[in-house]
């Protein structure tokens, strides 16, 4: 703001102006143009339940793989990294949100030789394909093309896989309590469940 001097015993001897690149533009736009919304929301970090530590048996309860029984190897960000073993039912190595599972009271002792330092967000990250256009049978599904899993990945699993199974096989029962599926049957209650 600066001041101007003005003539004129009834006005004043001076006024407040303000510069003309601070004045409030005579023409508007025809169209509004839309502001994004301001969010006040702040992300805040994953608290995990204390009962999904490393080693832990859990029920993955959405998915490919609902009603089977896993493996807790790690917590990641937002995310925990669990396995079959795929050997004994078929769940391979994969990141799970911690709300679609349930911790049952089993726990296994993860061999110290395991390394698990590699699985983060960037193992387990897709890899972009560049866009074109479908072609016909594509689009229709026909001959749509599998695709094969990196060679890194089967070899890791194998890994994790030997590394568990030595430690599941030395407790009675264990490799058939992961292999069978959890399911409700009729009557039951979940709420009244001991997991």
């Amino acid at each position: 703001m600066s001041s101007k001097q003005i003539g004129g015993t009834k006005n004043g001897s001076s006024r407040n102006t303000v510069p003309s690149s601070e004045k409030a533009s005579r023409w508007y736009p025809a169209e509004d143009i839309k502001a994004p919304k301001k969010s006040r929301k702040t992300q805040k970090p994953t608290k995990f339940r204390n009962s999904l530590t490393p080693g832990a048996v859990v029920i993955i309860l959405a998915g490919r793989f609902r009603g089977k029984r896993v493996v807790v190897l790690k917590q990641l960000n937002d995310t925990i990294v669990v396995t079959g073993p795929f050997k004994i039912n078929g769940v391979p190595l994969r990141r799970i949100n911690p709300a679609y599972v349930i911790a049952t009271q089993t726990k296994i002792e993860l061999p110290s030789a395991l390394n698990l330092a590699k699985f983060d967000d960037k193992y387990f990250a897709r890899e972009k394909e560049p866009k074109r256009k479908a072609e016909e049978k594509e689009f229709f599904g026909d001959k749509a093309e599998k695709k094969e899993l990196p060679r890194a990945r089967t070899e890791d699993q194998k890994v994790v896989d030997k590394a568990l199974v030595s430690v599941i096989k030395k407790t009675q029962h264990l490799s058939s309590y992961l292999a069978s599926s959890f399911s409700l049957s009729k009557g039951d209650r979940p709420h009244l469940m001991q997991f």
